[in-house]
């Protein structure tokens, strides 16, 4: 009988562990390029460009389009579900140019990390034609805030560029 009894009850504790390791596996899952493009859709200000792994004083000449970092700062970005956006920099700065900049912009995988892709489109030439672009890690975007990480190079190691955005 406690034979029986054991049997009649483990049969439903392992479909309730089997369930909960399910469960719990489902909720770990990581975010998919199409999910964080989703949460990246939008128009966003690009708050503050900053560093990491980099000494105070290494200097980060250009970035994209060899725009200075400090003239980025502020610019809007538009980032349709369309993906052909812009981004529009203003910053009055020395130096800095101002303006704004079509895009087509895409999410995708590798290996395990999301990344956020943009090409610069220019007047009468076709995205597809356009072989030069950008890729940063996309760290993080919710109905607040974005995150890009950009690798670097320095002194033979990686470092970080750092880019925080706010939704508009």
């Amino acid at each position: 009988m406690i034979k029986q009894l054991t049997r009649f009850l483990m049969v439903p504790m392992a479909a309730m562990l089997l369930f909960s390791a399910c469960a719990s596996q489902q909720g770990a899952s990581a975010p998919t390029a199409s999910g964080m493009k989703k949460s990246a859709t939008g128009k966003w200000t690009l708050n503050n460009v900053s560093y990491e792994g980099l000494p105070s004083t290494a200097k980060i000449k250009t970035v994209f389009s060899n725009i200075p970092p400090d003239c980025l700062q502020g610019s809007n970005w538009v980032l349709p579900s369309n993906a052909y956006g812009s981004y529009t920099l203003n910053a009055t700065g020395a130096g800095c140019p101002t303006g704004t900049q079509k895009i087509v912009w895409s999410t995708l995988n590798q290996g395990g990390q999301i990344m956020i892709q943009f090409k610069e489109l220019m007047d009468g030439v076709k995205a597809k034609n356009i072989t030069d672009g950008y890729r940063v890690e996309l760290q993080s975007a919710d109905n607040a805030s974005m995150t890009w990480r950009a690798p670097v190079s320095y002194e033979g190691k990686t470092a970080y560029i750092i880019y925080s955005f706010s939704r508009q």
